[in-house]
């Protein structure tokens, strides 16, 4: 199987390139959403997270308090790094049981720290880095997720520069267009990376 590993700092729009690759026909395995499912009521990331974090990370409906945990480990070094323990080698091998079950012409594993956590790099043969300028991530961070300016700039802290980021890349869509321009940047590399995954 043919793998691209897609990274991007917060706000570049991996998920809107993700959807467009997905749409021409490429395998797409996300890590954040996987993440999710696994920290959902009655998952094994669930459970794990409650036993060592505490009832008080719960919310009355039952279902895991996302804001509360976000904060902790952001301010917290120690309990980010128990976060990642408990969740990142749930996180890998699903993505490996996905990678294996792949019929696809070749797949893409998005994960926002690719370059940073280096985990998924020795699954993928090409990494893709989603780009856009700083001000554009900031604000449409804010839009989405309904973060403050100063919460948005604590997430890029924690990644890597635009820079290092690019610098790491094989190949780089800029989301500074319209989607008319995202969608033919996506389709010149759906028809490279479909070529380069029929080779033997």
């Amino acid at each position: 199987m043919y793998c691209i590993g897609l990274t991007g700092g917060i706000g570049c729009g991996k998920s809107s390139v993700a959807q467009l690759f997905a749409e021409l026909g490429a395998a797409v395995i996300d890590t954040d959403a996987i993440s999710h499912a696994l920290t959902r009521p009655g998952a094994t990331g669930f459970a794990e997270i409650v036993r060592q974090f505490g009832a008080d990370f719960v919310l009355p409906q039952g279902d895991l308090d996302r804001a509360k945990l976000r904060a902790l480990v952001f301010s917290d070094a120690l309990a980010k790094a128990r976060l990642e323990a408990i969740l990142h080698p749930m996180i890998l091998a699903q993505v490996r049981a996905e990678l294996a079950a792949c019929r696809a012409p070749y797949s893409l594993v998005v994960v926002p720290l690719l370059f940073e956590t280096g985990h998924y790099l020795p699954l993928v043969q090409r990494t893709l880095v989603v780009d856009c300028d700083e001000a554009s991530q900031v604000q449409r961070t804010m839009a989405r997720s309904h973060l403050s300016e100063a919460e948005v700039r604590a997430i890029l802290a924690q990644q890597l520069s635009r820079q290092a980021r690019l610098a790491q890349a094989d190949d780089v869509i800029r989301n500074e267009g319209d989607l008319a321009d995202l969608r033919s940047a996506v389709a010149a590399l759906h028809d490279r990376y479909r070529a380069l995954g029929a080779k033997p």
